[in-house]
């Protein structure tokens, strides 16, 4: 237990990290206690895709519990999963959490109110991450009607019926374009937009995206020919009142190259490409597209930042500004009242969260709120005070507040303006590093993933499901 904790502690101060293997099996999900009662006035919504229904990390919910009782919001339900990234989706009673165990990817329907199992659908993967990070999906599922769809890292596309979970058609997307293997496999969480799937699928010398009729799996259509996979999810606009998707393409590649599309999601049509890259090698486009009206937020973390372009009426890119210090890695920022907020920085130790001016671009403030915890080492041993941070943290407005959730496993009400940043409420729900998923909020449940160890509270990797429901 001690070179256990030693170790993540080690991780904590150096950003290093601490994982456990998968499970050995698939479990069953624990069931703590009863949520609140909805308000008969709440506005609730499905959470169907990743970063919501909205694409940007905001919840439309209502009623929210806003203030975190001493022993933190009420457990009540967990369940253990094995490895990934993939953010669960929710339609109705039926929630999909796409991990892996051992050498097979998992695609379970659980039931969102209580984590009782529906089905369960397993393929074999035999992918091994490059990096040492886990060998598990980055990319989440989306549940579109009554279909599931899925793409793991080793690039097996799947979609499955939502009441069943039997296989409807699926592709080998490395093996029918003939992808390299980009540095986390492939990571991008396709959209649905009307009967189109559509993937950043990103062939060497094209097609850079397919789109997929739903319902048969035949291609509808290719488009682009200049750059790779990345690891944002293409995003849905309407702009000057046409129908567009936005896709932030660009992976490995040397050298390296990328930058946003913008096409018809009908016809695949390209109104423009504009390129957007860093310049290191090993640089990636990860931060999923912004929409604000006719405008468009695109950043990356590698050298050149943050631009804000807008959309002319005839569908060109107009840079409003650029900065180098709202350079944002994978996370989504959010805008309120004319200002932007995200966290510029690659890493634990220089995640800093920035405001920004909407119109100019220009640094409001910038801080890294970081804290000291006492935890307890067991072993007889005395306990530890390490320095915590939110450091690469989600955002999630909601109710007119802003939860935020941290590296390590902390979840906060953070009040956010052009004055400051401003802590109003913290507990440590687990201590285990990559806290990498978005949180999903749903019907007053928040869905958040502890996608590592946490030897401190001795846990294994585990969806956790919290009521968060108000008067």
């Amino acid at each position: 237990m001690s070179k256990l904790f030693l170790a993540i502690a080690i991780g904590l101060l150096f950003g290093l990290t601490v994982r456990a293997s998968a499970d050995d099996g698939v479990a069953e999900a624990k069931y703590h206690a009863d949520p609140s009662p909805l308000s008969k006035d709440a506005i609730t919504s499905d959470w169907p895709c990743l970063l919501g229904p909205d694409h940007n990390e905001t919840s439309r919910e209502t009623h929210i519990l806003g203030q975190f009782p001493q022993s933190g919001p009420k457990l009540v339900w967990e369940i253990s999963k094995g490895e990934g990234y993939a953010s669960p989706v929710i339609q109705g009673d039926r929630l999909i959490l796409f991990h892996r165990v051992k050498d097979e990817g998992v695609i379970e329907c659980l039931n969102p109110g209580n984590g009782k199992l529906a089905w369960r659908y397993t393929y074999p993967t035999n992918y091994q991450d490059e990096y040492g990070y886990c060998n598990g999906p980055r990319s989440s599922p989306i549940i579109a009607t009554d279909a599931v769809f899925a793409v793991g890292s080793e690039g097996k596309l799947n979609c499955l019926d939502l009441s069943t979970g039997k296989l409807r058609w699926q592709h080998d997307i490395v093996a029918e374009y003939k992808l390299a293997q980009n540095f986390f496999g492939v990571g991008s969480t396709p959209l649905v937009e009307q009967d189109k799937l559509i993937v950043n699928v990103g062939a060497d010398g094209g097609p850079c995206v397919v789109a997929y009729d739903v319902k048969t799996g035949n291609v509808a259509w290719k488009a682009g020919n200049q750059w790779g996979p990345s690891y944002a999810s293409p995003i849905p606009a309407t702009l000057h009142g046409k129908r567009r998707v936005l896709v932030f393409a660009g992976g490995r590649s040397n050298p390296p190259t990328g930058g946003l599309l913008c096409l018809d999601p009908q016809t695949g049509k390209l109104d423009f490409e504009f390129p957007w890259r860093g310049t290191v090698r090993e640089s990636v486009n990860a931060m999923s597209p912004l929409v604000l009206g006719d405008q468009v937020l695109i950043s990356e973390t590698y050298g050149t930042g943050g631009t804000l372009l807008d959309i002319t009426p005839d569908m060109q890119p107009k840079p409003l500004w650029t900065s180098l210090t709202f350079g944002i890695h994978f996370m989504a920022p959010i805008e309120k009242s004319g200002y932007l907020y995200g966290v510029d920085g690659h890493g634990p130790n220089d995640a800093f969260l920035v405001c920004a001016d909407r119109k100019t671009g220009k640094e409001i403030w910038r801080t890294q709120p970081e804290w000291k915890e006492t935890l307890d080492m067991g072993d007889g041993q005395p306990p530890r005070e390490l320095t915590m941070g939110t450091y690469r943290c989600w955002l999630l407005p909601v109710d007119g507040k802003c939860l935020c959730l941290g590296e390590y496993g902390h979840l906060l009400w953070v009040e956010l303006t052009p004055k400051g940043y401003k802590e109003l409420g913290r507990i440590a729900l687990f201590t285990a590093g990559e806290t990498w998923t978005p949180p999903v909020l749903s019907r007053g449940l928040l869905y958040i993933n502890q996608n590592a160890a946490d030897p401190v509270h001795h846990t294994t990797p585990r969806l956790l499901c919290y009521d968060l429901r108000g008067p």
